[in-house]
């Protein structure tokens, strides 16, 4: 079995800053991808960043320039640093992994239960 954790959401001004953190844990032979998506009350879930196991990233354009994604291989744990933050970036943020569970095994997605983040005065 397979868990990803979130955590560090929370309510914030306009401006401010908050960094995610997404725990993988369980049977784990490998993590591929890594990302966090987003989705707004009412909106579709959209990809906000995602980065690969050797680090390359890509970011939606509405988030360039104000987060940050990054991993630490070693813990399986990724993270979004969230800067400057605004109202429009009000939405629940979930992880998601590509994980193989043993050697030569298939790639699957998993999920995370998602963290709130608000963004309000």
């Amino acid at each position: 079995q397979v868990q990803l954790v979130e955590s560090g959401g929370g309510l914030v001004q306009p401006g401010g800053s908050l960094r995610l953190s997404c725990a993988a844990s369980g049977s784990i032979f490998a993590i591929n991808v890594m990302a966090w998506y987003r989705q707004a009350p009412g909106k579709q879930r959209e990809l906000v960043a995602l980065i690969t196991r050797g680090g390359l990233t890509n970011y939606a354009d509405s988030v360039k320039g104000r987060f940050t994604i990054s991993r630490d291989n070693a813990k399986n744990t990724m993270y979004l640093q969230m800067n400057s933050l605004k109202p429009e970036d009000t939405a629940v943020y979930y992880c998601n992994a590509d994980i193989a569970r043993s050697v030569g095994g298939d790639l699957h997605a998993y999920w995370g239960q998602g963290t709130q983040v608000t963004v309000s005065s």
